[in-house]
């Protein structure tokens, strides 16, 4: 297939031939985003709708994953209804997952094998979220689970429920994560007193807690490697 046998496809054709011709590391984000939304409006391409999308975040595609489908739809895009806008949020969810995925370490050996899959899990979030990570004598993950979401003010993690989940997996160590969306990863006053009370609760019960790592866009805060856990 050559370039002029593309130009005789329909324009919003044009990005998958493109593809199957050069590759998807040769398209541009906008073509990419045109093949999820198929086709476009009387007046535009699907490739111009998608810059026009693009426009809106700032050609920033981690803004653009950080988007609900209300908020995709709130921009008002022409040519980008609900079933469009749920394609690009479940295409960009999947990469969200295939990098969580490819970072996951069954096994935990150092702080920056568990902070670079939370960070690839949580970076996107919003609002603040609270999880834990449940392991194994051998630090092996047994269970990985978000147990409080809160508004941008904080979140809130009862010591009562994480350890009620981890003696339901078994589990004899911990590690506690959260993020903060405001890009500052230093730990706050209610950080600190929040994982002592953790601390103090799971050691009644022989259990550990590892470590408690903040994650942001901006990198990791790792209270086992400061030393203050």
């Amino acid at each position: 297939m050559t370039n002029a046998t593309i130009k005789n496809w329909a324009e919003d054709d044009r990005p998958r031939e493109k593809m199957m011709l050069k590759g998807a590391e040769a398209l541009s984000n906008a073509e990419l985003l045109a093949i999820l939304i198929n086709n476009g409006t009387r007046d535009q391409s699907a490739v111009d709708v998608c810059k026009s999308l693009l426009n809106k975040v700032d050609n920033d595609l981690n803004r653009l994953g950080r988007l609900s489908i209300k908020e995709l739809l709130k921009l008002k895009i022409k040519g980008i209804g609900e079933a469009k806008a749920i394609s690009i949020a479940a295409a960009l969810e999947l990469g969200i997952r295939r990098d969580a995925a490819e970072k996951k370490r069954d096994t935990i050996t150092h702080s920056r094998d568990v902070a670079a899959f939370l960070k690839a899990k949580l970076q996107y979030k919003k609002h603040e979220v609270f999880a834990v990570l449940f392991l194994n004598q051998a630090n092996k993950i047994m269970h990985y689970e978000v147990l409080s979401e809160g508004g941008i003010t904080g979140t809130v993690a009862d010591p009562r429920i994480i350890l009620k989940k981890a003696l339901s997996h078994d589990a004899v160590n911990i590690i506690l994560c959260h993020n903060h969306p405001s890009g500052s990863f230093k730990p706050s006053r209610a950080d600190r007193d929040l994982t002592a009370k953790i601390k103090d609760a799971a050691a009644m019960l022989d259990m550990t807690v590892l470590d408690h790592i903040i994650v942001s866009e901006d990198g990791h805060y790792s209270f086992a490697d400061e030393g203050i856990l």
